[in-house]
């Protein structure tokens, strides 16, 4: 019982595999029973088992092992755990350690199309075939076609949004562009000129004596302030006054090609040239090169006249002196100054190798510097360069400049035709500077024109779409706004020549509205409302009484005389009356009390009218007559109705007789 017990289902196996012998054939039971008794040999080399063990029984298939297995299966527990235990930490939503850092596709779903991940379409390390093969892998048909109309869409989408962000940013590409390249022209003007002032001030400090060393020692504040005057601009402008002024005095004629306009100043002056013959390269005369900023001067030495008599008196001090002539004079746009050094040959070139050529059209000329070192020809090429550079840059800003004025006068002339007769107007607007000038205060910012612009473009946008409050009302606004602008005559100007534009315009399109909606008392408010508060108050009244006499006479016409005297008159007088009374009410519900004289006046004009209707019908009818008589009390009835608005036309009903026609006459005769 104690072997049993020792045996145990975690015995070690043995290492060794058992060895499968060929097979043998058995001589009796005996010895295959034994055989099955014999077990397997030990490990390691240890004996066989002892023979004292107690064999298992025959009859029981497994022996001890089976024994234990159903043992350990049959255990009972008293007490199961408790898998609901709070205190357990639950389970990491991340990824599992076997999990690699791939992409995650979706796994398809037969019962439902396939989804697009945006965010899986949108990293950069998508396998396109990978994903398809994922979503799409058990797909049919119609989820395939499903799929590609939807990445169509989404196609569509994105490249419909890309679309607008480039239109979103193109205004503002275009304003950086333009604010940048202003710049850019700015810095080269200020590098320009400050590149000037360094080289006039240079040219006066090399011309002044030495300083006193004491100079060394004075105050800093002092230097600094003699630095300022002596680098301002009215003394550099005096400064090149000086110089054209001694440039005249000592070379003749020059003032005849270099007269004095703003700006003119000499840039470098050299005396050691020779003008060589272009044929045999030899020295014909001494060269004065004087270079400006807009021309290059040549000038040539020559003698002067000596006086006989004081060589005769003995007079031994005067000797025979030079004066410089001026030779030739080019602008800089119209001449190229070569360095024949580098345009010669190793052999020739250290025959020239101090000369420069001058060309001019059709023309050359050569010079040659007498010293034996290049410091003037470079300088002059040098100085040359840079200047004709400096010119280009302001002759392309003048014509910038004057492009752009006439750019801005055919626009302001195209989007106004008012503005065309406006020359001055134009002139000023188109000028830089007043331009830079005109800005308007609106609600605490300041505005330039091209905010006025932009205003008046949304006036006509609403005069277009027929917004007339909007349209009214902005159009008030820029009205206020303009008057009160003090001091800028320009800007209030402008301003009011293209509202005056506008609201002619937008009177007319609300004069054809008024026409159409004479009749209806709340839409002829509206629209006299809209004139009066443009300026057109007058226009409004005549519009308005036009369109009440039009239907007067188009309503009377439509009677039509059938045989019956009475009921003729009885139709023309019901028309003109009711007519007229509608006519004043809406009127005084339109316009103010003192405008009210138009409307009577208009009114006896329509009363006269109708006078001479009446008297044309009764014309065949005698006098008293009982025809006469009802036809006269029709009438007078009918005018009774205009008493309901305040006018008594009863007694002015009437056909006047030949006395009274002749009365009338005799009154209007001169006495």
């Amino acid at each position: 019982m104690e072997d049993k017990r020792s045996f145990s289902l975690r015995q070690k196996k043995p290492s060794r595999r058992p060895t499968i012998s060929a097979p043998k054939q058995l001589s009796n039971q005996s010895a295959t029973t034994a055989s099955k008794n014999q077990g397997p040999p030990r490990v390691n080399g240890l004996s066989e088992k002892p023979q004292n063990v107690k064999e298992e029984r025959p009859g029981r298939p497994g022996g001890n092992t089976a024994d234990l297995v159903k043992r350990r299966y049959s255990t009972r527990f008293a007490q199961l755990p408790d898998f609901n235990n709070a205190d357990i930490p639950p389970v990491p939503n991340g990824h599992l350690p076997n999990q690699s850092s791939k992409l995650n596709y979706p796994v398809p779903n037969q019962a439902q199309n396939p989804d697009i991940d945006i965010a899986a379409l949108k990293n950069a390390d998508l396998d396109p075939e990978k994903y398809s093969s994922a979503v799409l892998a058990d797909a049919s048909d119609q989820q395939l076609r499903d799929f590609q109309n939807d990445l169509r869409k989404l196609k569509n989408r994105a490249s419909t949004n890309l679309q607008r962000s480039v239109v979103e940013n193109r205004t503002q590409f275009i304003k950086i562009s333009k604010e940048a390249e202003k710049l850019n022209e700015e810095m080269r003007t200020l590098r320009g000129l400050m590149s000037e002032l360094n080289t006039s001030v240079n040219n006066l400090s090399s011309d002044t004596s030495m300083p006193d060393p004491r100079a060394a020692f004075d105050d800093v504040a002092t230097r600094a302030r003699k630095q300022a005057n002596r680098s301002s601009v009215a003394n550099l402008e005096v400064m090149r006054n000086v110089e054209l002024q001694t440039l005249w005095k000592n070379v003749s004629g020059s003032q005849k090609f270099l007269p004095a306009i703003p700006g003119r100043h000499i840039v470098l002056e050299q005396s050691n040239w020779v003008e060589l013959d272009a044929a045999t390269w030899r020295a014909r005369r001494q060269a004065h090169i004087i270079l400006l900023n807009d021309h290059l001067m040549i000038a040539t030495k020559k003698k002067k006249r000596v006086d006989p008599g004081s060589m005769i008196n003995g007079d031994t001090e005067q000797k025979a002196s030079t004066v410089l002539v001026v030779e030739k004079c080019w602008p800089l746009q119209d001449i190229d100054l070569l360095d024949l050094a580098s345009m010669a040959n190793a052999r020739d070139r250290h025959e020239i190798a101090h000369a420069i050529s001058i060309r001019s059209g059709h023309e050359s000329f050569t010079y040659r510097s007498d010293r034996s070192t290049s410091a003037d020809k470079n300088n002059l090429l040098l100085s040359f360069r840079k200047t004709s550079k400096e010119l280009r840059q302001v002759g392309r800003a003048d014509t910038e400049s004057s492009t752009k004025s006439k750019e801005a006068m055919k626009y302001h002339a195209t989007r106004d035709p008012t503005l065309s007769q406006k020359t001055e107007l134009l002139r000023s607007l188109s000028n830089s500077k007043d331009r830079a000038e005109i800005l308007i205060d609106v609600d605490g910012k300041q505005q330039n024109v091209r905010w006025v612009e932009s205003q008046i473009d949304e006036v006509d946008i609403d005069i277009a779409l027929q917004r007339f409050e909007d349209a009214v009302r902005l159009i008030e606004k820029l009205r206020k706004l303009a008057k009160g602008l003090k001091g800028k005559s320009i800007a209030q100007e402008l301003i009011t020549i293209k509202l005056d534009g506008r609201a002619n315009k937008l009177a007319d399109l609300v004069v054809l509205r008024l026409i159409e909606t004479h009749s209806f008392s709340r839409a002829t408010q509206t629209s006299v409302a809209w004139l009066v508060r443009l300026g057109f108050d007058d226009r409004a009244r005549e519009s308005f009484l036009k369109a009440r006499s039009d239907i007067i006479t188009k309503r009377a016409r439509q009677c039509i005389f059938e045989g019956d005297l009475r009921d003729y008159i009885f139709q023309v007088s019901f028309v003109y009356f009711t007519v007229m009374k509608n006519t004043v009410s809406i009127y005084q519900q339109c316009f103010p009390p003192p405008m009210m004289s138009a409307c009577v006046n208009w009114a006896k004009g329509q009363l006269d009218g109708f006078n001479v209707i009446l008297a044309r019908q009764l014309s065949s009818i005698q006098r008293g007559s009982q025809t006469w008589n009802e036809c006269m009390d029709q009438a007078k009835e009918h005018a009774a109705l205009v008493d309901e608005v305040g006018l008594d036309f009863k007694e002015l009903v009437r056909v006047k007789s030949d006395e009274d026609e002749g009365v009338s006459d005799r009154g209007l005769l001169p006495h």
